[in-house]
């Protein structure tokens, strides 16, 4: 089995009110990993992503793109320990 890992991510730019957190949450549950993604009042969004390294690592390659309408300036990324969070969600 793949070592379990969790990336704490923000990414900024134009990434507010063009659908990034629900293709968020589709690519991610598409990918089968857990954790959450928020948007933030300073504009960026938040998320947690825990899985297998290598899916990981997609995911977060992913959040410099992000979807279409989305203008990724910056994507900054903490790893931590895993929570062993068990789905995908948007958090408020």
């Amino acid at each position: 089995m793949s070592q379990q890992i969790r990336a704490h991510v923000f990414i900024s730019g134009r990434v507010q009110g063009v659908g990034y957190r629900f293709a968020t949450v589709d690519t991610a549950t598409q990918l089968g990993l857990s954790g959450w993604v928020r948007n933030l009042p300073d504009g960026r969004v938040e998320a947690v992503f825990e899985g297998a390294r290598e899916v990981v690592e997609e995911m977060v390659r992913w959040c410099y793109q992000g979807p279409p309408a989305a203008v990724v300036k910056d994507v900054a990324v903490n790893y931590e320990e895993p929570e062993g969070l068990r789905r995908f969600e948007v958090r408020r």
